[in-house]
């Protein structure tokens, strides 16, 4: 089955170190995936490259069957959302303003938004809990308001294929549980995938129905989240004994 997103044969390399090697996966509509690893095994970049904006070391990344480095920048941003683990706001805009930065490209060339496209970025700030701050300068957000903004912009841009680099970084457990079960929803409902690069494993394993763990050395291993998950390959991820409770039905991983 031919998913959103393909990987074939797909090596990346940083700074003479392999993240993954012959990597092979599809990422399919109503697919959440997390990818786990230790600090510094290449999460981000793997993250990047399936995003198009670094080159891999070999192999292919697919968008829709083609060649993602063939589909023009424009097409491509229709389809895929990448959110950043760090935001730069250079210029003051309102939190309003900076929501609409999705439709940017679904507007045409030197045209302004229209009010479908402002109605779409209202009601994102609304799915976020951020109601009530349109007209805030975004540099009077705090750390968490500000990431939510990120993921208000992304649902108005409305992509089929979401890249999130710690979608959950800054926020309170209120808004991390918010968060997820709305990219849950967001996903199911729309028919779209989700890739998401996080550090709570339990999290991971809630709100994520495949795994990808980047072991080091270029090693991986994927699949659904209940045949990847394990203490064995947890403790061989992190380097750390683990435990494995059951806690209403379901199956919380805590460092022993």
């Amino acid at each position: 089955m031919r998913g959103m997103l393909e990987v074939r044969d797909l090596d990346v390399e940083i700074a003479g170190k392999s993240v993954c090697r012959s990597l092979c996966l599809a990422m399919n509509g109503g697919q959440r995936w997390s990818v786990l690893g230790a600090n510094g095994v290449g999460k981000t970049t793997l993250l990047h490259t399936l995003a198009g904006l670094r080159p891999a070391s070999a192999g292919h990344v697919l968008l829709d069957g083609q060649p993602l480095a063939a589909t023009r920048p424009r097409a491509r941003a229709r389809r895929v959302g990448v959110l950043f683990q760090d935001h730069d706001d250079p210029f003051p805009a309102t939190v309003l303003e900076t929501a609409l930065i999705g439709r940017h490209p679904h507007v045409a060339p030197l045209a302004w938004e229209s009010r479908a496209d402002v109605a779409l970025a209202e009601q994102a700030l609304q799915a976020v809990q951020l109601d009530g701050f349109a007209r805030r300068s975004v540099t009077t957000l705090s750390g968490g308001e500000r990431q939510r903004l990120a993921i208000a912009s992304l649902l108005t841009q409305d992509p089929q294929v979401w890249l999130l680099d710690e979608p959950i970084n800054h926020l309170d457990l209120h808004h991390q549980i918010a968060l997820l079960k709305l990219l849950q929803t967001r996903t199911s409902d729309s028919g779209a995938t989700a890739l998401m690069t996080l550090h709570d494993v339990n999290m991971a394993a809630r709100f994520c129905n495949h795994m990808l763990l980047l072991f080091g050395h270029g090693e991986t291993l994927h699949g659904r989240t209940d045949e990847v998950l394990s203490v064995g390959n947890l403790e061989r991820l992190y380097g750390h004994p683990i435990e494995c409770l059951s806690v209403n039905g379901r199956r919380v991983f805590l460092p022993a």
